[in-house]
């Protein structure tokens, strides 16, 4: 296959698709929502993706060509989804991106977003892992594909991302990055929220084929490292209990560090408190464990070709005279 397929936006997916072009620690959640706490509970959130049904419509906001931003322009068909989360991913630093796209990001730095653009298209890495997820079909009819495809409606995403005090809309069919307005980089979300609600706005009422998506840091990393920092409080703080339940009447023992419970009774609640934050903790790191094998269940059934299996079936009730009944 040397073009580029559709792919299904689906968090399972884009985490998938992620990993396999040697990304780390990120994966993708679904949003259900615009609703700042859920996005909250989310952080460290590196970037949204948004996917929207397309239409032609006057866009007066000013393009920032200077920005300080790694943009590459769409001029592959069908790379949209892709192209949106390389240009989240190539704009935080902080992150593990792997060395394939870090030399690919040091190759393309000082070329226009265009040539950006063309590079993504013609990076086969990229575009194998973007394929990876084509269905399978079994004819392909030209004529009928294109009249289809002029049919469907177009859909379209676009990210939003953080860097230097700004918040950046990166639209692969715009000329370039635009400005969305100041924040501070840790509490960026409500600026891309209203960049986002302006947009459905902008809709019918009856539309609803709206897609959010935010790419984040793997959970399971996070929760293992509250759990992980959980441990040195508790120690001191069971320390503190043996202490005082050696000296009880040491009021100067009972205060020496503000940082501690001072009484047996707010060691034990205490403790408690962390004990039911840690089995908290354990039940989330196992929930994601599981969403993340659901997920690769989800994409081997989605890679998978089950046209033979089909022809066969079929072929099997035809030569046992049952497939006419069950047409009937």
């Amino acid at each position: 296959m040397s073009g580029w397929c559709t792919i299904e936006s689906d968090p399972g997916v884009f985490t998938e698709l992620i990993s396999s072009v040697g990304v780390k620690g990120v994966q993708v959640e679904e949003l259900y929502d615009l609703d700042l706490d859920s996005l909250d509970r989310l952080k460290p959130v590196y970037g949204l993706i948004f996917l929207f049904k397309w239409q032609d419509e006057p866009d007066s906001r000013p393009i920032s060509p200077d920005a300080p931003v790694y943009f590459a322009r769409q001029v592959v068909q069908n790379a949209c989804a892709t192209q949106a989360i390389l240009n989240i991913l190539l704009n935080r630093n902080e992150l593990d991106i792997g060395s394939q796209l870090s030399q690919f990001k040091e190759f393309t730095k000082d070329l226009p977003s265009d040539f950006r653009g063309e590079q993504i298209g013609q990076c086969e890495d990229i575009r194998v892992a973007h394929n990876s997820f084509a269905r399978p079909e079994p004819f392909v009819f030209d004529e009928k594909r294109s009249k289809d495809d002029e049919d469907e409606d177009a859909f379209h995403f676009i990210g939003y991302v953080p860097l230097d005090g700004q918040v950046y809309e990166l639209d692969g069919l715009k000329r370039g990055p635009i400005a969305l307005g100041a924040c501070d980089n840790q509490n960026w979300l409500p600026v891309a929220k209203a960049a986002i609600e302006s947009r459905i706005a902008r809709y019918t009422a009856k539309e609803i084929r709206f897609n959010l998506l935010a790419l984040v840091q793997n959970r399971q990393e996070v929760y293992q490292k509250r759990l992980t920092d959980l441990n040195p409080r508790k120690e001191k703080i069971q320390q503190q209990l043996i202490k005082l339940s050696n000296n009880s009447g040491d009021v100067e023992m009972q205060s020496a560090d503000d940082d501690l419970p001072a009484t047996v009774e707010d060691c034990q609640s205490t403790l408690s408190l962390i004990d039911e934050e840690q089995r908290q903790l354990d039940q989330d790191i196992n929930s994601e464990k599981k969403k993340f094998e659901n997920w690769k269940t989800e994409n081997i059934r989605r890679k998978h070709n089950y046209i033979p299996l089909i022809f066969n079936l079929l072929q099997s009730l035809a030569r046992n005279d049952k497939l006419k009944p069950l047409s009937e």
